[in-house]
């Protein structure tokens, strides 16, 4: 109820500012104590990709790109949270205007661009972490690398936040840094892994630990590229395919105000194509590889639907814009229910 009061004023302005404004008032709400007045997560233990998560719903990265927040997240009662995109040097994004509501459809459009203030502010941030739930550093490359050099990039950042990250995101499935979907190549891919698993292998060695590595890909794969990407996953030991980010198909918003907006699509119309992407790849894949669902969870119903697909954990990130902590809280009593029957 006061989300929903909250919102009305929210909407009013624009989205990048009423996501700030919102942020800010939850970091506020945090230091007060008052997140847990809003919490009312109960312990719903999973095991996924070695690690012990309280509960399988976390928050999808974008929320907070730069560590900045992940405390007041969690502290809604999130079992994990995952942080970035970050690169490793800051950097301002695309232009504005570059989010748009698509409030009928309970969607958004964004053309953000990896926008954030660099590695180095994260691991800052997360060095003071006392978020007793499962943490995710999300990486990618800036956007005046190029492809061929951007293992540089991911190896840079995957260094930096090694020592702090429960687990590590590889990213290249965002459309809106030119030519990143690239990456998702069958050799592009194997090359990207090839060195990242290495890399994690040395780091191990040296640390003795060991951190699990995620794999993001696109909703728009075509379906005769996915076995491609099953098999270089498994190939190189990756721990987790997380299914999916936004889309840039607009087949679900046609005529609707800001679809024709360039950018990547999220939220409820992009639920079908994230959910056909995590079923097929749960099929290819073999049970050790986790699977995470995220796009297009408005409902609690709707993160029961990614785990009967084959997701060990769900995520969300435009749900949680448009339903505000009640969806967490939801979920959670969705998935108890499923559990018990």
């Amino acid at each position: 109820m006061l989300y929903d009061l909250a919102r009305k004023a929210l909407f009013t302005t624009d989205p990048e500012v009423a996501h700030e404004l919102s942020m800010e008032g939850l970091r506020v709400a945090h230091s007060l104590g008052a997140t847990r007045l809003m919490c009312r997560a109960r312990s719903q233990p999973v095991s996924c990709m070695g690690l012990e998560f309280p509960n399988p719903v976390g928050v999808a990265p974008g929320l907070d790109k730069n560590g900045d927040y992940f405390e007041a997240l969690g502290g809604l009662g999130f079992g994990f949270v995952e942080i970035g995109t970050i690169t490793p040097r800051p950097q301002p994004g695309n232009p504005k205007p570059r989010v748009f509501r698509l409030t009928q459809a309970q969607a958004m459009i964004n053309r953000l661009g990896f926008n954030n203030k660099g590695v180095d502010h994260l691991v800052r941030q997360v060095k003071k972490r006392q978020f007793k739930g499962v943490l995710g550093i999300n990486i990618g490359k800036n956007f005046d690398t190029p492809n061929e050099n951007a293992v540089d990039d991911y190896l840079h950042c995957f260094e930096k936040v090694y020592p702090y990250a429960d687990y590590i995101t590889i990213n290249i499935s965002s459309p809106n840094t030119k030519n990143l979907r690239d990456l998702q190549g069958e050799q592009e891919l194997d090359r990207l892994l090839g060195r990242i698993n290495e890399r994690r292998e040395e780091l191990a060695d040296a640390s003795g630990h060991r951190v699990p590595v995620a794999l993001k890909v696109a909703p728009d794969l075509e379906n005769d590229a996915l076995p491609a990407v099953a098999q270089t996953v498994d190939h190189h030991r990756i721990d987790a395919v997380i299914a999916t980010n936004t889309t840039i198909s607009r087949d679900e918003v046609k005529g609707m105000q800001h679809a024709e907006e360039t950018g990547g699509l999220s939220g409820a119309p992009l639920k079908p194509r994230a959910d056909a992407v995590l079923s097929a790849l749960r099929e290819l894949l073999p049970g050790n590889i986790a699977m995470i669902g995220v796009g297009g969870i408005t409902t609690g119903q709707d993160a029961v639907d990614k785990l009967e697909l084959g997701a060990d954990l769900v995520q969300f990130y435009t749900g949680m814009v448009y339903r505000g902590p009640e969806l967490l809280n939801e979920c959670l009593k969705a998935i108890a229910k499923r559990s018990s029957e």
